[in-house]
């Protein structure tokens, strides 16, 4: 995390330095675009933590070489026992997560994947099978074309 007041903030949606940014439950939170360009330019990969709408901003954002993974709890008295659990939140805050997981969860359909989180260990198992499975499709080996090249030019 990286925190700036309200006055950078702004200047930072002006200046577009943000793939996707909200206002939620009364705090601003947006992804910068030159680290996960940066990150992604690399080679390597990028996890984001966004609502429906985050993830919708940065598929309109970037090129189309995104996997998308909708998280669903297992119940909804198991998300409202988890959120009070953490002990970060006041009631009031828990009541308005609660009241906006309907809507949140109605859009599970405009993803790729979706898991189930019964357990944390095996929800992060499962995303990383995901994202190995991901890293296999033809498209995403780079030099795999000249290898086949190289494989069928040695049969000839």
């Amino acid at each position: 995390y990286r925190f700036v007041d309200a006055a950078a903030f702004a200047r930072m949606v002006a200046d577009d330095a943000f793939l996707e940014y909200a206002t939620v439950f009364d705090n601003r939170y947006g992804t910068p675009r030159g680290p996960v360009e940066d990150r992604l330019a690399a080679g390597g990969d990028i996890l984001f933590d966004v609502d429906w709408q985050g993830a919708q901003e940065i598929k309109n954002r970037m090129s189309g070489d995104q996997v998308s993974v909708f998280i669903l709890p297992p119940s909804m008295a198991e998300l409202e026992r988890r959120l009070k659990a953490r002990g970060q939140d006041s009631e009031e805050v828990v009541a308005n997560r609660m009241a906006r997981a309907a809507n949140e969860i109605s859009h599970w359909g405009d993803y790729g994947y979706v898991v189930v989180n019964h357990d944390l260990e095996e929800t992060a198992t499962r995303i990383l099978s995901i994202l190995r499975a991901e890293r296999l499709r033809r498209e995403r080996q780079t030099g795999l074309v000249d290898f086949v090249k190289a494989l069928q030019g040695e049969s000839g």
